[in-house]
């Protein structure tokens, strides 16, 4: 593991709210930087793996969090937790961690989510009121992180970890900010008339494209 640097002892606002990702067929966790943070890590200077994730558990909430995480590697189950994580200084954070499926082509490939650090958030119902919006208007979200997709040519998750970083950077709400991008680009954005057409005639043969299911043995063997 490299050198780590703790992080300092007020947590700036834009590093209150992270997010996180993990892979189920890897067994690999990413961090954004304001997680890392959050566990006393400079970021890109820690490779998260689960056994580090519940070292820093404390140790009266390990036992909830560990079953959590379990069902979440191992079967993709969405969750919502509130715990305590210890950071490299050994100062108490108390979290909230939403997760939820990460898909690829309508496969359940890992879990994203978000965490959100109290420490020294005096009306912490303000926070998670913050969160409870965040995923009540998830569909917003991902009207955004579409266009993101489709204009910047990147995937789902990174498309993701741009609006996060946005939010972070800005203070701004994070479905506040998807919609404020929805409008601007359905608005501002002028599409050339080649791309345009393209784009019908994609949607127009897009059935043709389709991968038909295969019929099973049985469904043959029925037949004959």
């Amino acid at each position: 593991m490299k050198n780590t640097t703790p992080c300092d002892s007020a947590i700036p606002v834009s590093d209150r709210v992270g997010s996180f990702r993990h892979s189920r067929v890897e067994d690999r966790w990413e961090w954004s930087d304001a997680v890392a943070h959050m566990h006393g890590y400079a970021p890109g200077n820690v490779q998260p793996t689960t056994a580090l994730v519940m070292s820093h558990i404390h140790p009266d909430d390990a036992a909830n969090v560990a079953r959590l995480i379990e069902a979440m590697t191992g079967q993709g189950r969405p969750f919502s937790s509130r715990h305590r994580i210890i950071d490299t200084r050994g100062r108490i954070h108390p979290v909230i961690v939403i997760g939820e499926q990460l898909c690829d082509g309508g496969m359940m490939t890992g879990s994203q989510g978000v965490y959100v650090d109290l420490s020294d958030v005096a009306a912490s119902d303000t926070v998670e009121d913050a969160i409870a919006d965040f995923m009540e208007h998830r569909a917003v979200i991902e009207q955004a992180k579409g266009l993101l997709m489709m204009t910047c040519g990147v995937s789902a998750e990174r498309a993701f970890d741009i609006l996060v970083w946005r939010s972070q950077t800005t203070n701004t709400k994070l479905r506040k900010l998807a919609l404020q991008i929805i409008r601007d680009f359905t608005t501002e954005l002028q599409v050339p008339h080649d791309v345009r057409e393209r784009a019908v005639n994609l949607l127009l043969t897009a059935h043709q494209r389709v991968r038909k299911p295969q019929p099973s043995r049985r469904s043959r063997s029925d037949a004959s």
